[in-house]
């Protein structure tokens, strides 16, 4: 497992899509938030759009900072488990861990989609501003696709899990 001379790893590489996505996000939640603190300071109202907005930016950038760790293989893990073993320990974690992911995000993935479906399908509406409520859910089963699909980008990243010879106590 070479994950130490990944490129997409090392601290000043280059920035991710998910990066700018995330970027982008946060900037828009920003803004959206100082209009409405502004306009509720010095009104007395609120925009009522605002936190309906902010909630599923929220949702996004998460999910799109999720996508970054997982692509930089920083995601969380218990540090103590994984660094006590030899490199094929390590390297059958990794791996471990990519495919647990995977198939985590694959579920949930296909349940938000059926979820998104139905909202569509039924025409429910957002409570604040009335849109289609699946404007918001469609970005969830969107990301679970790149968050799948990243942790086979790692998966395949981590290389053949080597196996310990205890006759020759080589890996």
């Amino acid at each position: 497992m070479d994950l130490e001379n990944d490129k997409s790893t090392r601290v000043g590489s280059a920035p991710l899509p998910e990066d700018t996505i995330g970027g982008a996000l946060l900037a828009a939640l920003l803004v959206i938030t100082l209009v409405n603190v502004f306009v509720r300071y010095f009104t007395d109202q609120s925009f009522a759009w605002t936190e309906e907005i902010s909630s599923v930016l929220m949702l996004v950038l998460c999910l799109a900072g999720s996508a970054s760790a997982i692509a930089r293989d920083s995601h969380i893990r218990v540090e103590f488990f994984f660094d006590a073993g030899s490199a094929a320990r390590r390297q059958r974690f990794a791996k471990f861990s990519a495919i647990a992911n995977a198939l985590f995000f694959l579920a949930l993935g296909l349940l938000s989609a059926q979820m998104a479906w139905d909202e569509f399908r039924f025409g429910d509406t957002s409570p604040a501003i009335g849109v289609p409520k699946w404007w918001y859910s469609i970005w969830l089963p969107i990301f679970c696709g790149i968050l799948c699909a990243r942790s086979i980008e790692r998966f395949r990243r981590s290389g053949p899990i080597t196996h310990h010879d205890p006759e020759t106590g080589s890996l």
